[in-house]
């Protein structure tokens, strides 16, 4: 096939790649207000490959917990990579990890490594399977394209579907799709599936956010009275509400939980954590969960870097007062501006949303026209470590302006 270098790179990439991109959600959907392509990032910024910069809330759709190229991890980045990336044994790093994880995380016994949050999601419902003697899982929220396979489950973070093209019937069966909160949902698939529900994996509803508090407290006392397990996935969550994530903020302790995008600040890495007694069932014969570069050093090395950072600053208490700071200002002017969109959620990674009364299309407007005004916004937005009030400050006044146009 002939590259024409003439067009575009989204024409080039649409061109390439179906949906333009490697990731669904990382499509521009705002073009030309929208970048295109990013080809660099520092702290809380990014540029793309005209040259525009833009004050960044996407932070790699939740990756990016520290900013970008933050000195600490690039440093423990680069050293690591003198001494080499994937070896035919286990690292030092591999086992310091673990156990810095294993201090850090409530249900955290026993910790062991992939690549991406939705594999180490899979990995979590195939030990709750062989440790129960159970198939059927209930799904809350979106755990990753691997394991979107119930009727009405999450497809993508913000889309559900009836029908899972490539998943046969028999399989989509045995998961059940529940939403937020839902007890009375959740409670009827326990009667209808009696003894055979493995595992309740659930992921935070970010809008309805502060519902966990009675939320994850009925998911931990309706596993345990019928048997099966409560599986956390703090893909988001970790690392981000809390180090310990909503386990820690909620005081639940779930028997496995997953973490990825913040744990690395951007580098690929996940964990799949829990109780010995029940992460031992990766030993079991026949069973396999193993992956060629589950302990590549590179990422466990940012990792390791990541967790040190947070042990040495309050890296929790930023992106908390930060986030408070910034949403309370843009959801102060949307009011005043009469605007029907609100910020809603925990100020770590809270969810914009068209209030129901909204003109349709509004909340689309407002994306396209942050990014005229230099912000770059995202469905679920992320302050991180690198935004000073400074930068917020200006993210205050270049949306105001952005909201004066969408009048």
């Amino acid at each position: 096939m002939g590259i024409n270098k003439s067009l575009s790179w989204n024409e080039r990439l649409k061109n390439t790649m179906p949906h333009g991109s490697s990731t669904t959600s990382k499509k521009p959907a705002y073009l030309p207000e929208e970048p295109e392509v990013i080809v660099r990032g520092k702290g809380c910024r990014v540029w793309d490959e005209k040259g525009r910069e833009f004050i960044d809330f996407r932070n790699s759709l939740g990756p990016i917990t520290l900013g970008y190229c933050f000195p600490a991890v690039d440093e423990a980045i680069t050293e690591q990579l003198k001494n080499g990336i994937a070896y035919g044994h286990p690292t030092t790093l591999e086992c310091e990890v673990s156990e810095m994880l294993c201090e850090v995380i409530p249900c955290a016994e026993q910790a062991r490594f992939l690549k991406t949050g939705g594999e180490a999601c899979s990995a979590a419902i195939r030990i709750a399977r062989a440790y129960t003697g159970r198939e059927h899982i209930i799904q809350i929220g979106y755990n990753g394209w691997l394991n979107s396979l119930a009727s009405g489950a999450r497809v993508l973070p913000g889309e559900t579907s009836r029908t899972i093209p490539g998943v046969p019937a028999q399989i989509s069966a045995l998961y059940h799709a529940a939403g937020w909160n839902d007890k009375e949902t959740i409670e009827a698939l326990f009667n209808d599936y009696h003894n055979n529900v493995a595992a309740v994996i659930v992921s935070a509803d970010y809008s309805d956010f502060y519902k966990g508090a009675e939320f994850y407290p009925f998911l931990r006392e309706i596993t345990n009275r019928n048997g099966a397990l409560l599986i956390f996935d703090e893909i988001v969550t970790g690392f981000r509400v809390a180090m310990g994530g909503v386990s820690e903020y909620f005081n639940v302790v779930p028997d496995l939980s997953v973490y990825a995008k913040g744990i690395a600040n951007g580098m690929p890495l996940s964990a799949y954590v829990g109780k010995r007694e029940i992460m031992k069932t990766c030993e079991m014969p026949g069973f396999s969960i193993s992956s060629t570069l589950g302990g590549e050093a590179l990422s466990l090395a940012a990792c390791r870097a990541v967790i040190n950072t947070y042990r040495e600053h309050d890296v929790i208490g930023h992106i908390r007062s930060h986030g408070e700071y910034i949403w309370n200002k843009v959801n102060k002017l949307f009011e005043e501006k009469n605007i029907k969109i609100r910020l809603m959620g925990s100020p770590a990674c809270p969810a914009i949303k068209a209030l129901p009364d909204a003109p349709e299309g509004l909340l689309q407007r407002f994306f396209r026209l942050a990014y005229k005004h230099h912000v770059s916004l995202y469905g679920t937005s992320y302050v991180n470590f690198s935004h000073s009030y400074e930068d917020l400050d200006e993210v205050a006044g270049n949306l105001s302006a952005a909201m004066d146009e969408l009048q």
